[in-house]
């Protein structure tokens, strides 16, 4: 399984990927506002999450869908569906993206995809997604994207990294709301990108 957008391919991760991973999760300026990964971050670090990842993906249970920029061949980031609950249709949503690649509104675009892919091909009902206060364009994206406050949540999530822990937002999209939003956040980023 492939998903592919205009700029990106979001696929299954490869163990070649590891060099790719460790350039970008291995900056503490995108580690520290993650739960789990840690700080400093190493080849087999790297390779074991990979391994993790395909284990996971071929049991279905979780997706880290790996995000390659096309111009470039290269991994720059990862969205994950993870905790996948079929019987209540919801999964948890994360992310992450190579720092040299920020504000280029790469995660938006990837955004997109995995969403269609949760809604549409694994029939889920509801994405959940949790942001550590701080992290205002975490925080901004989720928005954009038409995920909805529910929540704060005081001291909930320890970051690997530097060991601190944050405050979090709880968001939640549904499928409805989705449907009704996504040919305007496809606008946005479509007059984003002239």
């Amino acid at each position: 399984m492939k998903l592919e957008t205009k700029r990106l391919i979001l696929r299954k991760p490869k163990i070649s990927d590891w060099k790719d991973v460790l350039e970008g999760a291995g900056n503490l300026d995108v580690s520290k506002n993650t739960k789990r990964i840690p700080y400093p971050y190493n080849k087999k670090d790297a390779i074991n999450w990979i391994k993790k990842s395909i284990e996971q993906w071929d049991s279905e249970k979780s997706y880290n869908l790996f995000i390659e920029l096309k111009s470039e061949k290269k991994m720059i980031g990862c969205i994950s569906l993870s905790s996948i609950d079929k019987f209540n249709g919801t999964a948890t949503t994360g992310s992450w993206i190579n720092k040299k690649y920020w504000r280029k509104r790469y995660i938006t675009e990837a955004k997109i995809a995995a969403n269609e892919f949760a809604f549409n091909k694994l029939k889920l009902r509801r994405l959940n997604s949790e942001v550590f206060i701080k992290n205002k364009p975490s925080n901004k994206t989720q928005k954009r994207m038409g995920y909805r406050l529910e929540g704060m949540k005081r001291k909930s999530s320890k970051s690997l990294a530097v060991n601190k822990i944050n405050d979090t937002y709880f968001y939640g999209l549904l499928k409805e709301d989705w449907k009704k939003n996504i040919k305007k956040i496809k606008r946005r980023l479509t007059k984003k990108l002239k």
